[in-house]
């Protein structure tokens, strides 16, 4: 499980252990403006009981230029389709994915679980379904394994990613738990930056058709 300690990722983290016998966690530090995401990741996956690790890439700041690695760039609040935002770390899910293989290979582990979805997505082209699709046969033919990346959100709107939330039973522990704020910060997080922006519009949407939880 590539695990960010965000509300997709979270969400995917609570899939996988209800489909698979053992679950292991790996996240990345990036050079993220904020290491809240992986503090949350840490009591989260302690609280599931599963194993967790974090992996180094403190040299991708070097060679990209956005304003999640560069806390000089102010974070565009604008919600931008048709266009990246200036948050979209270039490269970042090839690079994690990459790791991922590495790891799994290692363990000896053929499914990979990845939070991306391509309908409320921001923008990032490495959150589409082609790249997945392109990424799953590259790592196949560069490790001569047959891996399976899972996504299970990759059709799901942030109001039915909710649900799949309550439906789990874990509802609560992401709405106050999760950090999916560009600024950090748990929870509802700042409710300006696009992220807090899209996740706040999916549980209204949500709460809207669930008047009961």
């Amino acid at each position: 499980m590539i695990y960010s300690g965000g509300q997709d990722s979270t969400t995917c983290l609570f899939w996988a252990l209800k489909e698979f016998k053992e679950v292991w966690a790996i996240g990345f530090n990036y050079g993220q403006r904020h290491l809240n995401e992986l503090r949350a990741a840490e009591i989260i996956t302690r609280e599931a009981g599963v194993p967790y690790q974090v992996f180094s890439m403190s040299t991708l700041p070097e060679v990209s230029g956005n304003a999640l690695t560069n806390k000089k760039m102010a974070i565009d609040t604008r919600i931008s389709y048709g266009e990246p935002p200036n948050t979209l770390v270039e490269g970042r899910n090839l690079l994690f994915l990459t790791y991922a293989g590495i790891y799994a290979k290692q363990m000896g582990i053929p499914n990979l679980v990845m939070g991306v979805s391509q309908t409320d997505y921001s923008g990032y082209p490495d959150c589409r379904n082609e790249f997945i699709l392109a990424a799953n046969t590259t790592l196949n033919f560069a490790f001569d394994v047959e891996f399976k990346i899972h996504t299970p959100l990759m059709w799901k709107s942030k109001a039915e990613t909710w649900h799949i939330a309550k439906d789990l039973g874990v509802f609560e522990l992401i709405r106050d738990k999760t950090v999916t704020c560009y600024y950090g910060i748990a929870g509802a997080g700042c409710g300006k930056c696009p992220a807090c922006q899209l996740r706040a519009k999916g549980l209204h949407e949500f709460l809207n058709e669930n008047t009961v939880l």
